[in-house]
């Protein structure tokens, strides 16, 4: 088994990634490839790694939904009492990570997590299907479950409490931005000599562009 999994290999001949091809500002740049995986039918495009830490220094990482770019930042929906929430709030510094195998590409991006306001949130709830609505209620995120009959018995009851008037949004569920202070983007070469553009922000909140070795 080991000997297999020792013996994958690929070779990235894609595409390249030169410094004079990529914008000045990161968010542009994301935005650029983020459309590219999208015209490409990239099954989950907006599917990214969200790694944490807790009050104990233990890094926990999952894979979340970006739900959106709004100016700067990088916007995704969650239970505030999940195990990612209550890490946010112990240390609000996160990282994501984009992966998209079929342009073998991958973007890694480190930043501070915040909650977006509760109007903002309350907005996309209500965009959001009626069972995903109820999900939101229905699940104890996190938590220990007994079994998954109770989890589908509260699912069923909040069905028949709400299903004449609208499904208020969770005052534990919402949004958090992402501000980022490092965006680095990877596109895999021939021979294991991948590309790797990185912008990091100064002490003036000014974005600079550098090279990394593979």
């Amino acid at each position: 088994m080991n000997e297999s999994i020792a013996a994958l290999r690929q070779e990235y001949t894609l595409a390249t990634l030169r410094s004079s091809d990529v914008y000045l500002d990161p968010i542009q740049q994301f935005k650029k490839w983020f459309a590219e995986a999208q015209q490409s039918d990239i099954e989950d495009v907006n599917a990214m790694t969200l790694s944490t830490v807790d009050a104990n220094q233990k890094p926990h990482a999952r894979i979340v939904l970006l739900k959106g770019v709004e100016e700067t930042q990088f916007v995704f929906f969650t239970n505030y009492h999940s195990e990612k929430g209550k890490n946010i709030a112990s240390n609000p510094h996160v990282s994501l990570v984009f992966y998209w195998k079929e342009l073998q590409r991958q973007i890694r991006i480190e930043g501070i997590a915040a909650k977006i306001s509760e109007q903002a949130s309350t907005d996309y709830f209500i965009t959001r299907p009626i069972a995903s609505q109820l999900g939101a209620w229905a699940s104890l995120q996190s938590e220990p479950l007994a079994k998954r009959e109770d989890l589908e018995t509260r699912f069923t009851s909040l069905e028949l409490k709400y299903q004449q008037q609208a499904i208020p949004k969770p005052p534990h569920w919402g949004g958090y931005a992402v501000s980022p202070t490092c965006i680095e983007f990877w596109q895999g070469r021939i021979s294991r000599l991948h590309d790797r553009i990185q912008y990091k922000l100064d002490e003036n909140s000014v974005w600079k562009i550098g090279r990394l070795n593979p």
